[in-house]
């Protein structure tokens, strides 16, 4: 892996915000400390429907850390369900993790969690959501008001390369229970809403998606193209699986490629519908640097040790400043898509199958 092209430094910034488990892993002792021997770390991840990164990224690169440090491990994915959620974090404490850290599917149920966690002497850690009014010791992510940000500025950019004039602009946005979806919107509304305010753009509709759900994304849009009798210049997608629900319609209705559609995750389909001219850009995560900042903490507490971080974030819901690692986000556009894949975060064998091999070559991928 090529190191430095992306260099993710983490942001020093208040930022205030707002039924079976799947692919159950265990990992066991690999070292031969003794502090190690009782330190087992629990991770629950949320789905593997709303963006491919949950088990092809973070899995991997937790996995890897956790191997590394010789510490016992439990990682596993409730695939969006809420009761199946409680339930694995239940089964972790009973079976003697030390630290818990997880990804919310909403904050009600995240911290049902972290309470019953906390009461039961288990350290906890909020990974790349923030659980408003929880109990969680550290919160590691992105700078996510700073990920909407760089959606905003590159739909204005791809607007205007496209020399649209007073476009009508569709967002999109997350899931209304997940609070990285409100910071992603609070992002992109500060650049777009002067946009609407000045008379430059016209707000066009404005709609959350259930549970990220890339099929109810699709049906929204639909719905949003018939009300405005196809009249949308350009789509806030709040990431790549929604753009990509998005783009399945504009194809329906031969406008793929003329309305420009932002994403987020640089997935491998979103980086190839940005190749192939569909999408105008995503949000570039380095998910291993994130997994790594999260592991580290989570290897510490369940050694018994506590790091400081230098960044906190506000959670309002709670009154409490939540000691935490933010991580700087990356805009890509057809142009740095190589930067993606120097990387190491895809493979060049992943990106470019078919007739994407092409347009890998004239993007300059090698």
């Amino acid at each position: 892996m090529r190191k430095g092209i992306l260099s993710i430094a983490a942001a020093g910034l208040m930022v205030t915000g707002t039924l079976a488990a799947c692919g159950d892993d265990s990992g066991g002792d690999s070292g031969s400390g003794t502090d190690t021997k009782s330190a087992k770390v629990g991770v629950i991840l949320p789905d593997s429907a709303s963006s491919a990164r949950w088990e092809t990224a973070d899995r991997k690169y937790l996995e890897e850390a956790f191997k590394a440090a010789g510490v016992q491990y439990d990682i596993q994915n409730a695939q969006g369900d809420k009761t199946q959620f409680q339930t694995i974090a239940e089964q972790m404490i009973t079976s003697g993790v030390t630290v818990l850290m997880i990804v919310n599917l909403d904050s009600g149920t995240g911290k049902a969690v972290l309470d019953k966690a906390k009461s039961q002497g288990v350290a906890t850690i909020d990974y790349d959501r923030l659980t408003l009014g929880g109990s969680a010791q550290y919160y590691v992510s992105f700078d996510n008001v700073a990920v909407g940000k760089l959606q905003g500025e590159g739909l204005v950019k791809c607007l205007t390369d496209m020399n649209k004039q007073k476009p009508v602009v569709a967002e999109l946005n997350g899931s209304q229970t997940d609070n990285n979806a409100t910071l992603f919107k609070e992002g992109y509304d500060s650049v777009l809403k002067p946009k609407y305010t000045a008379g430059e753009y016209v707000q066009g509709p404005d709609q959350w998606v259930p549970d990220w759900d890339n099929a109810q994304a699709g049906t929204i849009f639909e719905q949003m193209l018939t009300e405005r009798s196809g009249k949308i210049d350009g789509v806030l997608a709040a990431n790549d699986g929604l753009g990509n629900a998005v783009i399945s319609v504009l194809k329906k209705n031969n406008l793929n490629g003329k309305v420009p559609v932002t994403g987020q995750d640089a997935t491998v389909q979103g980086l190839q519908n940005i190749l192939a001219g569909d999408q105008c850009m995503t949000v570039y995560k380095a998910i291993k640097q994130e997994a790594d900042a999260a592991a580290d903490l989570a290897i510490s507490l369940a050694k018994g040790e506590r790091k400081d971080t230098t960044q906190t974030v506000k959670d309002p819901d709670g009154n409490r400043d939540v000691p935490s690692v933010l991580l700087t986000p990356k805009a890509i556009t057809k142009d740095t898509v190589k930067d993606v894949v120097a990387d190491g975060f895809v493979t060049k064998a992943e990106l470019c199958t078919g007739n994407f091999a092409t347009l890998c070559t004239q993007a300059g991928i090698s």
